[in-house]
């Protein structure tokens, strides 16, 4: 009897997957519901870049899951009542226009255009209840981005901005008690010019003064703005500043222990500060887009058949003597990185030899023969085997750089077939600013905590954005692929700048690691920012006869 126990408690614990409707259903619900991506992923407790997934295709998992069906079947429920065909009875027939019981419409109900011809925002949404608007106070009836604010400017500051003034009315006077001075009435009594009878000017307040305006015409009293009050917008750089306190606060000022939970929690707060420096970008990131076959694993532990140019590579022979080396540290490599030509949707199949530089992807090439390694490093870095392989992005645009005649240095590489779609090079570009600026306060500040932490963000963002269980909002393996060769070839363009100038150039070394022979400060700037480089290691070294 008690393994039938065992079973039906087995059984209790495993719940039917709730069913979905088709991601084009999904996205009629919600538009049809006039809900911003923002307000769903706000109410759902994910980021709207999850959402769009979703709507895309992407089926949620686990308890996300049963929330987004139970507001979509909730939605279906509400949208399918409300458009049913209400009973007309005489009582409730609208009277016609301009009959004495016609209802009087509220001025402005529909909502302004913000240009003409153009389609409403999508993270415009119109308010059932009006809200106070987050510039002026007032009341009102759409929401931008999850934030109540008024669209037409001629309304943000109040009724008495966008109404007539109303008629004053005289009430009864108390008995006076004492005989009150005499009022010059001759202002009040002339006419106000048009302009000032549509946009009164606003009350003053007890004990406000009046002003002369240049040329001097009577300027309206100064008013305390209601703006003054209002909360300012968190901004991107602020929230990575306000992160860091709020772990030093946490741990009572313990460093290491800010650091740690700081660190702990930069995949989640990397991806919430990507969403929040998309706000109103160009572009639509998609999530979880379909992959080609050769950007996925064979095996659980094994690779994809991207070849990202890694470069692994030191100088044959030495120059003759000892030599003092110098290797430099080359800061924020991944950070630099982000700056690259990224694929916006999914990657589509191409066969032939063009190279369209308006897209980005992965490229089976054969690459050419490489003459110079007795000086530079290989652009493919070490590779065993010959043959044609899949290189990104990065990797044949430096390729064929190299096979221009502005360098002269090798062939142009042979493109078999892509994978590829339209990019643009400034996809990550507020973030990976927002990150830099982060980074270049704390230097100035010697905040070694806000250090780690930004430096955890971008690293770990790179690292965990392919097949990762450690970030299940962003499945990019494509960008993952193309940021890391980005990143190598920023170093072997490093090089080649070294060589260029004279040094001697001895080993490069994964994504930030050089090492030269020579005066290499009149080529590198030293230092800690993300354009400079630190020196760190110095070593003699000789070849042995």
């Amino acid at each position: 009897m008690k393994h039938f126990d065992a079973v039906d408690a087995l059984l209790a614990g495993v719940a039917p997957e709730a069913e979905l409707p088709a991601p084009e259903e999904r996205v009629r619900l919600r538009e049809t519901a006039r809900l911003t991506k923002v307000q769903v992923a706000r109410a759902l407790g994910i980021s709207p870049a999850t959402l769009t997934a979703w709507e895309s295709g992407r089926e949620p998992v686990g308890e996300t899951r049963t929330r987004y069906a139970y507001l979509l079947d909730g939605l279906r429920a509400r949208l399918d009542t409300s458009d049913a065909t209400p009973t007309v009875t005489p009582e409730s027939r609208t009277p016609a226009p301009g009959s004495p019981d016609a209802p009087v419409p509220p001025p402005s109900s529909t909502a302004p255009e913000t240009a003409a011809g153009a389609e409403p925002d999508d993270d415009v949404a119109e308010l059932a209840v009006p809200q106070p608007c987050v510039l002026c106070g007032y009341p009102a009836r759409h929401e931008v981005e999850g934030f109540a604010q008024h669209l037409d400017p001629a309304e943000c500051g109040g009724p008495e901005r966008s109404a007539p003034a109303p008629t004053p009315t005289r009430a009864a006077a108390p008995a006076p008690v004492e005989t009150p001075a005499p009022v010059d009435t001759t202002a009040r009594q002339a006419p106000a010019p048009a302009e000032r009878s549509a946009r009164p000017a606003r009350q003053a307040p007890s004990g406000a003064g009046s002003a002369a305006a240049p040329g001097g015409a009577e300027r309206a009293p100064a008013t305390t703005s209601r703006r003054a009050f209002q909360e300012p917008a968190p901004t991107p750089l602020g929230t990575v500043q306000e992160a860091v306190r709020r772990a030093l606060e946490k741990h009572g000022g313990d460093t290491e222990a800010a650091t740690a939970d700081l660190v702990r929690t930069a995949i989640p707060d990397a991806m919430a500060l990507l969403d929040m420096c998309r706000t109103g970008a160009r572009y639509e990131i998609v999530g979880h887009p379909p992959i080609p076959a050769v950007l996925r694993k064979k095996t659980s532990r094994g690779a994809d058949e991207i070849w990202e140019a890694r470069p692994k590579w030191t100088r044959p022979a030495l120059p003759a003597g000892p030599q003092e080396i110098t290797a430099l540290d080359i800061n924020g490599a991944y950070l630099s990185a982000l700056k690259t030509h990224l694929p916006l949707g999914a990657l589509e199949h191409h066969t032939g030899g063009a190279h369209d530089r308006r897209r980005a992807g992965v490229h089976l090439v054969t690459p050419p023969e490489w003459e110079h390694g007795e000086h530079l490093p290989h652009p493919l870095g070490s590779r065993d085997e010959p043959g044609p392989l899949w290189i990104t992005e990065p990797t044949l645009r430096l390729l064929l750089r190299l096979s221009s005649p502005a360098y002269g240095l090798c062939e142009p590489p042979v493109v078999h077939e892509s994978f590829t779609s339209g990019a643009t090079e400034n996809l990550l570009e507020k973030f990976r600013n927002t990150l830099r600026d982060a980074r270049a306060e704390a230097l100035v500040a010697e905040d070694e905590v806000t250090m780690e932490y930004v430096k955890a963000m971008y690293s770990k963002f790179v690292a965990t954005m392919g097949e990762s269980n450690f970030n299940r909002e962003l499945y990019r393996p494509d960008w993952m692929h193309i940021i890391r060769s980005q990143a190598f070839a920023n170093l072997w363009t490093k090089a080649y700048k070294a060589y260029d100038a004279g040094l001697t150039v001895v080993r490069a070394m994964g994504t930030d690691e050089l090492h030269v022979i020579g005066d290499w400060r009149r080529v590198f700037p030293e230092g800690r920012g993300v354009t400079e480089v630190k020196v760190k290691d110095v070593y003699t070294a000789q070849d042995e006869d």
